[in-house]
Parts: C-alpha cells; sequence; structure tokens
C-alpha cells in the first residue's frame, strides 16, 4: 500500500483531471487523501456549505478520504506559510507520491497550487522545525491536467481508466452547483469524457488519463506495460 495525496486548487479539480486514477488506485488499496487548496467558493450556484457538500459526495464516491486547508479561493499565493500548511498535509499522511496540477494554466490559484506544492515538498523532509508529523521526501511528484487552456495535453505517460470511467463521470457531476445547474458547463463532462477517450485509443484501451513527469520513471519489467 502506497500513501498518496492528490492536490487540487478546489474542489473539484481532482475529479476533472484524474478521478478515475484516483478511484482505480483506492482500489488497489492504496492510501488517497484528496486536499483541497480552498474550498472553491464563491461562484454562481455555490456556498461554502453546498460545495462541502459535494466534495464529500464526490470523495465519497472515489472510494477516498478528503481535507481541506482553507486558503482563499482566487487569489491564492505562493508563500511560505501556505508551504507549510501543505507540507504539514504531506507529513501528516506520510505521503511518498503527490499529484498536483500540470504546471502551465491559465488560472492563476493553480499555477500558485503548483509552486507551493512543489516546494512543500522540499519542506516537508526538514528536521527541527515545527510542522507536524515525522519528515518524509515524497518520492514522485506527478503532474495531472486540470488545465484553463485550449490545448491538448503533452503527457510522458496515460493511466488504463477502462472501466473507471462512469466513476469518474459521477463524481464530477456530484458537484450540483458547478456542472449540473450551470448550463454552460454541462458540456465539460462531454469533453473530459471525450479527451479520455481519445487518450485511450493512444494506447489501445477504452479510457485513459494522461500525467507528466519532470523526473524519469523507472521499470523493473514490460509486465504493466499497455501494449
Amino acid at each position: 500500500m502506497t500513501n498518496i495525496i492528490v492536490v487540487g486548487p478546489h474542489p473539484d479539480d481532482q475529479e476533472l483531471g484524474m478521478g478515475g486514477t484516483i478511484a482505480r488506485l483506492a482500489d488497489q488499496g492504496h492510501n488517497v487523501l484528496l486536499l483541497d487548496m480552498t474550498n472553491g467558493e464563491p461562484t454562481p450556484f455555490g456556498d461554502p456549505e453546498t460545495r462541502a457538500h459535494e466534495a464529500a459526495a464526490a470523495a465519497k464516491i472515489l472510494g477516498v478520504e478528503r481535507t481541506c486547508i482553507n486558503l482563499p479561493n482566487r487569489t491564492v499565493e505562493h508563500t511560505v506559510a501556505a508551504r507549510h500548511l501543505v507540507a504539514g498535509e504531506i507529513r501528516k499522511h506520510q505521503a511518498q507520491i503527490v499529484f498536483l496540477p500540470f504546471f502551465e494554466d491559465a488560472h492563476p490559484d493553480h499555477r500558485a497550487t503548483t509552486r507551493i506544492v512543489e516546494d512543500a515538498r522540499f519542506d516537508a523532509k526538514l528536521t527541527k522545525t515545527e510542522l507536524p508529523g515525522e519528515p518524509i521526501y515524497p518520492k514522485w511528484m506527478i503532474y495531472y491536467y486540470c488545465t484553463h487552456l485550449r490545448w491538448v495535453a503533452n503527457p510522458t505517460f496515460l493511466m488504463d481508466i477502462t472501466g473507471y470511467q462512469q466513476r469518474k463521470r459521477d463524481s464530477i457531476v456530484a458537484y450540483d452547483s458547478q456542472f449540473v445547474k450551470p448550463k454552460k458547463n454541462q458540456r465539460i463532462v462531454e469533453w473530459v469524457d471525450a479527451a479520455n477517450h481519445y487518450f485511450g485509443s493512444r494506447i489501445g484501451v477504452e479510457f485513459a488519463e494522461p500525467f507528466y513527469s519532470k523526473e524519469p520513471m523507472g521499470l523493473n519489467s514490460l509486465d504493466s506495460m499497455v501494449i
């Protein structure tokens, strides 16, 4: 079992970007925690209580736990204090793998979150600090795609999520205030389905999610590769 944290700038980012992978990892017995940087509010059809209820429902669908450090939505900043909040969560969870948003994005909260988490990885290993938990340096930082740019992702690997696409979709539409009530956002679910179907076609499966790693990932066998 591996301890994994998936960081999202707002509730629903993790589900949109890698909901199928989250569900698959949870079913494989890994200890997955969703860490929300903000509560995602204000939004046109939401409020903090509604969004918290939706986020909890989505996490239940995926079979994982969730927590929020409550930075201010729309004004997330890369600060030492924010780094230490995330580092504390990494240490408490003893996360060996951290998933975080891809570093190119049009949303300032997303870009700031990525910088915070990248630096929190370093902070989490420090001794002689007041951070909670035991020091740990996560072995892997893996980027998922939930960008506000109109471009095609450039992944270094794809995760087969065949059989998990419906749970991903269900976790997304659990955010009724974001993807059901706002008519203009209803098509987002279809876009996500289409993108995952496309990436699946690149490796010969029905659905897949894209990921990016700055660091080389090693194999000791070709058995786990989708060929």
